[in-house]
């Protein structure tokens, strides 16, 4: 077994404890009201962009999601939410340092003994949720989870399907497919884009992602038969039959999205596996992104 396999095959219980520690780390995370950031790299970015929609969507404040290295100079906000799973992302490190003594600013991190433990003005570990693996699983889905649960949108629910996610084989003929497209609504267009990512880094998979409904306004010119249309979350009216229409493989399984996320980084490591690809060893990259000066 790899250790992307291992490390997503643990999910339901890193988001369990997750889910019991969310209430601990109450100070440290926004409160309702407060004016949010949250930023990232590849995948901690995706996770920004879903945990923005979530916590914006339920009415607990305007919360934007930007890849740190984007993050708009001279704009105001009352805390600033970085995610990073190994605290040395160099784009994350110099935004956490512009921000000291203007911003209140929070890390969630997995690692303790790392440049952003001083960076930050309050810190947030996951270390149960640490990863050997290049490419992020468990870790990416346990930050989310802490703040699905703080923002009290998490329930045991989404624990059950995810471990169906494991247990439930994969569609038949998906794995043979040329292309995949992955589709979102709301806060799991982040989940989407988070799930042609790790496509492309464990398997070099053509994929791509959109939101649900512009699908139609042009991105739906590639698929026909042999290609893949997966939908994370509820479909607009008539999505999948149109999907179907093209000759496509429609996937759309009902589970809670973040569930769904689960299926989509197990067929990377099929389609991975298919190719005679290592996806512990991903083609030009590596843990953290450290750029010199």
């Amino acid at each position: 077994m790899t250790h992307v396999e291992d490390e997503l095959s643990s999910q339901p219980e890193c988001w369990i404890r997750a889910a019991e520690e969310a209430a601990g780390h109450g100070a440290a995370l926004p409160a309702a009201g407060e004016r949010v950031a949250i930023v990232g790299c590849g995948t901690s970015f995706f996770m920004a962009q879903a945990v923005a929609a979530l916590r914006e969507g339920s009415g607990q404040g305007e919360t934007d999601a930007f890849a740190a290295s984007e993050y708009p100079a001279g704009r105001s906000y009352d805390r600033v939410i970085a995610l990073t799973r190994s605290g040395t992302t160099t784009e994350v490190l110099e935004l956490l340092g512009r921000l000291r003594g203007h911003t209140r600013t929070t890390a969630v991190t997995a690692d303790p003994h790392t440049p952003v433990m001083e960076a930050a003005n309050d810190i947030v570990v996951l270390d149960f949720a640490d990863e050997r693996s290049v490419v992020q699983t468990r870790f990416a889905t346990t930050a989310l989870t802490l703040l699905r649960a703080h923002l009290g949108l998490h329930t045991d629910a989404v624990v059950a399907d995810a471990r169906t996610a494991l247990e439930t084989p994969l569609p038949e003929g998906l794995v043979d497919c040329a292309q995949f497209t992955f589709l979102g609504r709301g806060w799991t267009v982040g989940l989407a884009n988070e799930a042609g990512l790790k496509m492309r880094e464990a398997s070099l998979a053509w994929t791509e992602a959109y939101p649900a409904m512009e699908y139609r306004h042009g991105p739906i010119s590639v698929s026909t038969r042999g290609t893949a249309t997966w939908m994370l979350g509820e479909a607009p009216d008539g999505l999948a039959e149109q999907v179907r229409a093209t000759g496509a493989l429609w996937v759309g399984d009902g589970l809670d999205p973040l569930a769904g996320l689960v299926r989509a980084q197990r067929l990377a490591v099929a389609v991975a596996a298919a190719k005679g690809l290592d996806p512990d060893q991903p083609r030009h990259l590596t843990r953290s992104v450290i750029l010199s000066d």
